[in-house]
């Protein structure tokens, strides 16, 4: 495959096109897991602010399973895609402040709140994952 650099508009298209924002990978990890745990959720709840990933209404909590690109995760550092980056940088920016926003709301309204990092999910193994998502959930 081309480096996405050298992508023309067409193909660069194409592959953001691919990119999803539920049912990724490692979302589905932290479901299965949550599964194993004897865990009931539901998920992508429309009627709470920002749609959060994983809810869990009996334990008032939500999980956010969020991508290093696009929720600015300190693995990438401060570095910003280089090929248009007008639309890019404001994008993220916007992203971050959004999710902001959003936590304080779910917070209001008495959930309690936890985000993992696509970056650390991918790393666990599923016995680290499962023991991470019961040390912030009440059984």
């Amino acid at each position: 495959m081309r480096s996405p650099r050298l992508l023309t508009t067409p193909a660069r298209s194409a592959l953001m096109s691919q990119i999803r924002s539920a049912d990724t990978k490692p979302e589905l990890s932290v479901r299965r897991a949550l599964h194993r745990l004897g865990y009931r959720f539901r998920l992508h709840v429309r009627g709470l602010p920002g749609s959060p990933d994983i809810v869990l209404p009996k334990h008032r909590t939500i999980i956010q399973v969020k991508g290093c690109f696009w929720h600015r995760h300190s693995c990438i550092g401060e570095r910003f895609p280089r090929t248009n980056s007008h639309f890019w940088i404001p994008k993220l920016i916007r992203n971050c402040e959004r999710d902001e926003v959003n936590e304080r709301k779910l917070r209001r309204l008495g959930w309690s709140v936890h985000s993992l990092w696509e970056c650390r999910i991918k790393k666990w193994s599923d016995e680290r994952l499962e023991e991470t998502l019961q040390r912030i959930l009440p059984k």
